[in-house]
């Protein structure tokens, strides 16, 4: 398999970490769509959010319990309290501007963002 995310989860492509623990990883995005962009990826293999199911489920789960603690590290929050808010976001597909086959989340903060997605 010649996956991006997970030539940079082994440390085959170089990436500014914000987060790793067992189960997933979190580097800043190399083009990023706000002032702060980072981007949370399982490190199991999962191609996209269509592809979640009962198995795998318990991987997205812990994901987003580490959603605060990367936004923590971000700067977004202090404790438990939003500092300003942030947007998290996954692409599916083609439609969906899924540009690598990897399932990850975006987190995006740092500015205020248009209420609009398309």
């Amino acid at each position: 398999m010649d996956c991006l995310f997970c030539s940079i989860i082994k440390g085959e492509i170089p990436s500014k970490k914000v987060y790793e623990d067992d189960v997933c990883y979190a580097f800043l995005d190399i083009n990023p769509q706000a002032p702060v962009h980072c981007l949370v990826v399982p490190k199991e293999h999962i191609e996209s959010a269509d592809k979640i199911t009962e198995e795998n489920a318990p991987i997205i789960a812990h994901i987003f319990s580490v959603i605060p603690k990367i936004a923590k590290i971000a700067g977004l929050t202090v404790g438990f309290r939003i500092v300003k808010g942030y947007r998290v976001v996954t692409n599916v597909g083609e439609h969906g501007c899924q540009s690598v086959k990897h399932l990850h989340f975006h987190i995006l903060a740092g500015k205020q963002l248009s209420d609009r997605m398309a």
